[in-house]
């Protein structure tokens, strides 16, 4: 019986890195991710559009379906007005404030303007699964590369499951040190992959 599940559980890895090994990786960044002391695995991307690539990363134990940590980057081969990106995030957060009692967002910009911190609760009840309540810190980047601009938007969501209020209070504990890892994240060098 031992053996079986054994063989089972290695027959899950396998799977899960073969399935893991089939996603594109567009952004040319090395797995995997050491953040906050966890590995994340690229577990999905996509050429959004011809400016916009993005790939998110989960633990290795974990599902997009029911996630409790996951990183996103957002990556634009292009020239971004930095504050408007800033602007539109803070105002949908705000406009959701309104119908989510548990919405709040923040914003930091560093000492020398180049980068933004974007930060923010929000909550949902889906009608099937549990309650969460997500906390995410945004990153806002812009690159100058000589002759040509981009942008970075590199995100960290952790979710709780369960009860709305007790999840909130844990989350605003763990505040500071999420804004303090996204802040000293060393990003790893970007460098688009053509698409055919």
């Amino acid at each position: 019986m031992i053996l079986k599940k054994i063989f089972l559980l290695l027959l899950i890895s396998t799977l899960s890195l073969v399935k893991a090994q089939d996603v594109p990786d567009l952004l040319s960044i090395p797995g995997p991710i050491e953040y906050d002391g966890t590995e994340y695995f690229l577990t999905w991307s996509k050429p959004m559009s011809k400016t916009l690539s993005r790939q998110q990363y989960l633990p290795s134990d974990e599902r997009i379906e029911d996630f409790t940590k996951l990183l996103d980057f957002s990556y634009f081969n292009k020239e971004i007005e930095m504050e408007l990106a800033v602007r539109q995030k803070v105002e949908g957060i705000q406009q959701r404030e309104k119908s989510d009692k548990f919405a709040k967002v923040n914003v930091i910009e560093s000492p020398d303007g180049k980068e933004y911190i974007v930060d923010y609760f929000i909550s949902e009840s889906p009608e099937k699964g549990d309650s969460f309540i997500e906390y995410n810190v945004y990153r806002f980047k812009t690159y100058d590369n000589g002759n040509s601009k981009s942008f970075l938007i590199l995100s960290h969501a952790k979710r709780m499951y369960g009860d709305l209020k007790s999840s909130a209070k844990s989350l605003a504990r763990q505040r500071d040190h999420l804004i303090t890892t996204m802040i000293e994240f060393k990003i790893p060098e970007i460098k688009v992959v053509p698409q055919n």
